[in-house]
This record gives C-alpha cells, sequence and structure tokens, in this order.
C-alpha cells in the first residue's frame, strides 16, 4: 500500500501502523501525491489547533478520519499519537476485525505503560492511557498493565551499578523452518564452533576485565542462542567456567541457559549447566504434535520433550520455561489446546506463548504453507491467555513483531513469581545490556533514557574472522562506562 505525508516526516510512526493493520499489502512510500488506491497523512496547523487528517482508499473505497490537538499543548509525542490515531480511524472501516492493539505499533508496548506507572501512574490511569490515547482492546489493557507492574517491581531489585550479560550460541543442530535468527546448522558449521569458541572466551575475559574497572556489577546471566546446548558438555563447561572466573557472580540473581531443542539435552549437560551455577533453563517443545514437529522441521517428537524435562528436574532445575507457538503450519486450536494441556501436565514454572512471526529470513516466509488463519491463530491464543491466568500464571513481559498473525503478541507467564528478569531488563530496555557472541547486540541506557546500541558482527564466521576489532569495541564501549559513570537504570 503507497502511503504519502503532507505538512510532516513522521514516516516511522505511520509506517510501522500500515504494517500491522494492512500486513498483506506490500509498503510502498511515496515522495510525491498520487492517485489511487494508497493511504494520505496530513499534518495542518491553525491558529488554535493542529489537525491530523487521514486518507486511505482500497479496492476504490475511500474512509477518512480527522483528529485535532490544541496548540497549547503540542508535543513530539502528542503530536505523534494524534496522526497514529488519525490513521487508525480511517482504516478501521476498511478491517475485518478491531485490531487488538487499536493504534498502538510498536514492538515494546509495555515500554509506554511502564514508564507511566515508574511516573507515579496508577493501573488504573495506564489502562485508560492504552484505551483513550490508543484504542487498545480491554483484554490487552489488561496483558499490558500486568506485565508492567511485573516490570516495575523488577526495576525495584536494580542498583544503578548493575548490568544484565546476554552470551549467544549461534548454532543449532537443525534450522526450524519458522526461524530468522542467525544461526549455524551442525552440518554447515563443520569446524566453527570451536574457533567461535575460541573468540567468545576471549571477550568474556575483555568484559570481565572492563566491568571491574568500571565498577559494574552482573545481575543477570543469560546464554541464549540458536541453541546453547549445542555445545558438548566439555564445551559448555568450558564456557561457564570462564564467565565463573571472569564474572564477581557474588550478586548475581538469576543465571539462565536456554536448552531449548530437547535433542540436545542429556543428564550430563544438564548436570554441567546445574554444576557451573545457573538454576534457570528453557525446554521448548513450539508444539506438542509431532506432525506439526515434522512440518516445521524439528527432528524429535513430543515424548522426547517429555523425557527432557523429566532429566532437567532430576538434575535439580525447579525453574523450566517453556515456549509454545501459536499458528504454526499444520496446526489448528484443537491441536495447539492440547500441546497447552501436555506442556501444563510437566508443571513448569513459566511458559510463554509465542504467535507465529512470518520473518523475511525464515524458510516458511516463501513457503507459507497450510498456516492457520488468523481467525484460528486468535482462538489459540486467546485459549492459552485464559487457561494459563486460569491456572495461576501470571503475565510478566510482552512483545511484539512485525509480520505477526493477527497482529497480535508474545507474552511470557509464569506462577509463583518465578519470572524471567533478564527478558523484563531486555525487552523494556531498563538497564544496561552487555552481549556478547555473533550478533549479539548491547544496549547502552543514556541519562536521557536514550539507547546506544554497540553491534558485533552478525555471523559467526564474520565474528571469528573480526574478533580483535570485537574486542577493542567492547573495551572501548567499557572504557566509557568507566569515565562516564554508569548512567544508571530507569526510575
Amino acid at each position: 500500500m503507497k502511503l504519502y505525508l503532507s505538512g510532516h516526516t513522521d514516516r516511522y510512526a505511520l509506517e510501522q501502523l500500515q504494517l500491522c493493520l494492512f500486513p498483506e499489502e506490500l509498503m510502498e512510500f511515496c515522495e510525491k501525491p498520487f492517485r489511487g488506491d494508497g493511504a494520505v497523512s496530513r499534518l495542518s496547523y491553525g491558529k488554535k489547533y493542529l489537525t491530523a487528517t487521514a486518507k486511505i482508499t482500497r479496492n476504490g473505497v475511500t474512509t477518512r478520519a480527522v483528529q485535532r490537538l490544541p496548540l497549547a499543548k503540542e508535543s513530539y509525542t502528542l503530536r505523534r499519537r494524534m496522526l497514529q490515531r488519525a490513521y487508525y480511524l480511517a482504516a478501521l472501516p476498511q478491517l475485518p476485525t478491531v485490531p487488538p492493539w487499536g493504534a498502538l505499533s510498536g514492538v515494546r508496548p509495555t515500554k509506554l505503560t511502564t514508564r507511566h506507572l515508574l511516573e507515579g501512574g496508577t493501573p488504573e490511569s495506564a489502562d485508560r492511557l492504552l484505551e483513550q490515547s490508543f484504542f487498545v482492546t480491554p483484554a490487552r489493557r489488561q496483558l499490558c498493565v500486568q506485565s508492567s507492574l511485573a516490570s516495575v517491581e523488577a526495576v525495584k531489585r536494580l542498583l544503578p551499578s548493575d548490568v544484565s550479560v546476554y552470551v549467544g550460541i549461534p548454532f543449532c543442530p537443525t534450522r526450524c523452518s519458522y526461524c530468522s535468527f542467525v544461526s549455524q546448522t551442525e552440518g554447515s558449521a563443520g569446524k566453527l564452533l570451536t574457533p567461535y569458541l575460541e573468540g567468545l572466551l576471549r571477550e568474556i575475559e575483555t568484559v570481565g576485565e572492563g566491568m571491574r574497572r568500571a565498577g559494574l556489577t552482573l545481575r543477570t546471566l543469560y546464554i541464549g542462542g540458536g541453541t546453547p546446548t549445542t555445545l558438548s558438555a566439555a564445551q559448555m563447561e568450558l564456557l561457564m567456567q570462564t564467565l565463573r572466573r571472569q564474572f564477581d557472580m557474588d550478586r548475581l540473581i538469576e543465571y539462565t541457559v536456554e536448552a531449548g531443542r530437547p535433542d540436545t539435552i542429556d543428564p550430563e549437560k544438564l548436570a554441567v549447566i546445574r554444576d557451573m551455577g545457573a538454576k534457570r533453563v528453557s525446554i521448548n517443545p513450539q508444539t506438542m504434535n509431532d506432525a506439526v514437529l515434522r512440518t516445521v522441521g524439528r527432528p524429535h517428537t513430543a515424548a522426547d520433550v517429555e523425557r527432557a524435562y523429566a532429566q532437567a528436574v532430576a538434575a535439580g532445575f525447579a525453574s523450566i520455561n517453556m515456549d509454545l507457538i501459536a499458528g504454526l503450519p499444520g496446526d489448528d486450536p484443537e491441536s495447539f489446546a492440547q500441546s497447552l494441556d501436555r506442556v501444563l501436565a510437566l508443571d513448569p514454572s513459566n511458559v510463554t506463548v509465542h504467535t507465529l512471526a512470518l520473518k523475511k529470513g525464515a524458510e516458511l516466509f516463501s513457503r507459507r504453507e497450510a498456516l492457520p488463519p488468523q481467525e484460528a491463530v486468535e482462538t489459540m491464543v486467546e485459549h492459552a491467555n485464559a487457561v494459563l491466568s486460569g491456572k495461576g500464571y501470571a503475565p510478566y513481559y510482552l512483545y511484539r513483531q512485525k509480520y505477526m498473525s493477527g497482529s497480535l503478541e508474545n507474552v511470557g507467564w509464569c506462577r509463583d513469581g518465578d519470572l524471567c528478569l533478564y527478558n523484563i531488563y531486555m525487552m523494556e530496555e531498563l538497564t544496561d545490556v552487555l552481549a556478547l557472541g555473533g550478533g549479539a547486540v548491547s544496549k547502552r541506557l543514556l541519562p536521557d533514557h536514550r539507547l546506544e546500541r554497540q553491534c558485533n558482527p552478525k555471523y559467526p564466521k564474520q565474528y571469528v574472522e573480526r574478533i580483535e576489532e570485537v574486542l577493542a569495541e567492547k573495551a572501548a564501549l567499557l572504557e566509557q562506562l568507566t569515565s562516564s559513570g554508569k548512567t544508571g537504570i530507569i526510575k
């Protein structure tokens, strides 16, 4: 769909909203007025009011909407929200259903409500903000506010010197058809894993030394991927021993290792992970339907998931997360409900429900085979929300992605307060995150709440080849934190 702006340049906000509301239509930004189908967003100044108008034409049908703001109240934030509301209200008559997130287009809707609560707002006023400014539906407002309440509590556990550390292992046994992450499969990686691990150990040493010099304190540690348990037990032990040697873990309150693929898990690896200090793992089936597992390219069965879960419990893990994806090819609401029941029968402390997002880097993006219709995916997600809530789980973090089925969301649910702090700190961007490994992105929180990002080389091969550059950049980042002082956290 074409998009033309008149009287303003807030392209990003409108493009993202258009992608959310019309995900099946190709985005085309226009520098000049056009005729025919497309969207026009116009901003004009009067003597007393700022006026946003939106006109959307599709298949010859035109709908319009107008929003106004007193000039005396104009700000960048309110102007942007007004433009989004006008576009949304113009689009609404042309949509088959009411979008659950209304005029909100960002991937982190909870950042809005979390900031509101940290600035003295109440759950009730946060709910009104979502309703009146963005037309978010009641169910999504509740999810958002509940997740933000967990974020506010998580912030209280941080001190200004605290940081989170992410260690990336971008290798997997095989590639799932829905995956867009940059990762090497074991077959294609060949001899790359050993030099990758050598470079990663050097980066850990550089960061550990820099943290000590800067007076930073490790608060949460997360080993993710890819699939970290692609490493052998000996390689995992070497990695975790280096982390323990280089980082002071006296104030570490959370240590997670993703053991997402059950076909990479065995008692020996789980014992190493537990003995090296991690107390939280993820075992992620995505579905408990064997036919769907085969369709998405996961060469394991639901029985393998149950075996791996039992081994993790036997190894001493009480905090276990399990992921499910709503909208996988070949799945349907009945099958998804059965997967959820089978997962809950294992009694995990965390369950994360993802909505399938078709990313361009994924094999499924081009094939799109047998994908459930949007209405079916909505049924899956709503069922999961109702069942998890009814069984005592509470939402604690939430995010959205582009090209997500039904413009829905991913939600982490936990029982008895056993949430993942790292996920909250990282997703809500509440404090600094030092990220190590191929494709890892470090985030430095500045005093004005803006972020500075430092990106490691995207591909494992590039990471190995450019390791000296990576080490120099990390040393420079930590020197900045030493000289300028830790900027702290959002409070």
